[in-house]
């Protein structure tokens, strides 16, 4: 997710159980690569024991093969192509989910990629252009043709973008037609749900998106029930623990300037979970240095036991 899976928070997911986690996309554009928003992307968590994956976004088949060939070189563990962002900024350029619509073009870039690299190229879709469009399969086996190792399929066309229900007929349909693992997501916001689309898809694994925004937490107790077990819930205390860890790695890794914006972002879900109305929001809105975004996140369980502001 672009402005949201940058190394802090991916380190995050990561220490809840997080089996695998992906950078946010870059372009292919590698002349852009020099920006230090660019330079970011590309950073790796220290965690050794998970595979560094890099998204590349784009459209023409030899830059993206030429691209992933220098994600490879720095570092990159696993290669994956973006071909499920729904963005008008990016699907008025022909790539993200725009590139569905045509699937010769889908195979090229596939193609190239695949044969560009030595690492796994593993590839994320919606299930079609729009509800009349629905083309997911074909792309499925498309894409295991042409050597990808994995496929993420999120249950909703380009044209749904983020609303309304998500379908996984569709996702189950993808996961019959092919042999390589394919991953579901979409809307999975609690174990429940998350067991119930395994369920009924019969995929290999859950990918969470926007369901950890705000509660990483849920991604630990998820990778438990999907093994059957349960774990015991993260106290008060243990959840401004880990904001605050969290809002300290922001500024540690961009600079207090922009860690206090990205800190802002974050902080607006985590208090929308905490179920603190929009007055603490505004509150650490009006924040300018570390000091007092950290100062508020340390009062946090005095403001949720006790319903006032430090």
């Amino acid at each position: 997710m672009a402005g949201v899976t940058d190394a802090p928070f991916r380190t995050l997911c990561q220490r809840f159980q997080a089996g695998l986690t992906t950078s946010e996309m870059v372009t292919v554009k590698t002349e852009h690569w020099h920006t230090d928003k660019s330079r970011l992307r590309f950073a790796a968590t220290d965690n050794d024991r998970i595979p560094h994956s890099v998204q590349i976004v784009g459209s023409d088949p030899a830059a993206m093969a030429a691209a992933a060939v220098q994600v490879e070189a720095g570092g990159a563990d696993i290669i994956d192509i973006n071909m499920g962002c729904p963005a008008k900024k990016v699907c008025k350029k022909a790539a993200g989910s725009a590139l569905l619509k045509d699937e010769d073009l889908v195979t090229q870039i596939l193609q190239y990629v695949v044969n560009a690299v030595s690492v796994p190229v593993t590839l994320k879709i919606r299930t079609g252009w729009d509800a009349q469009n629905r083309n997911a399969v074909t792309i499925a086996r498309i894409a295991q043709d042409s050597g990808i190792q994995l496929l993420t399929v999120h249950g909703r066309t380009r044209a749904c973008r983020f609303v309304g229900a998500v379908e996984y007929d569709t996702i189950a349909d993808v996961k019959h037609a092919v042999e390589i693992p394919v991953i579901a997501n979409g809307d999975i916001t609690s174990v429940a749900v998350a067991q119930k689309v395994a369920d009924y898809t019969g995929v290999d694994g859950i990918m969470i998106g926007r369901g950890a925004l705000g509660q990483p937490w849920l991604i630990e107790a998820i990778a438990a029930g999907m093994q059957g077990k349960s774990i015991t819930a993260l106290s008060l205390a243990q959840k401004c623990q880990e904001i605050e860890s969290h809002i300290r790695a922001l500024h540690q890794f961009y600079g207090e300037y922009k860690g206090v914006c990205f800190s802002r972002k974050h902080m607006a879900w985590y208090l929308e979970h905490l179920e603190l109305d929009c007055h603490y929001k505004q509150q650490f809105n009006r924040f300018q240095t570390v000091q007092e975004q950290l100062h508020f996140v340390q009062q946090l369980p005095l403001m949720l036991t006790k319903g006032k502001a430090a």
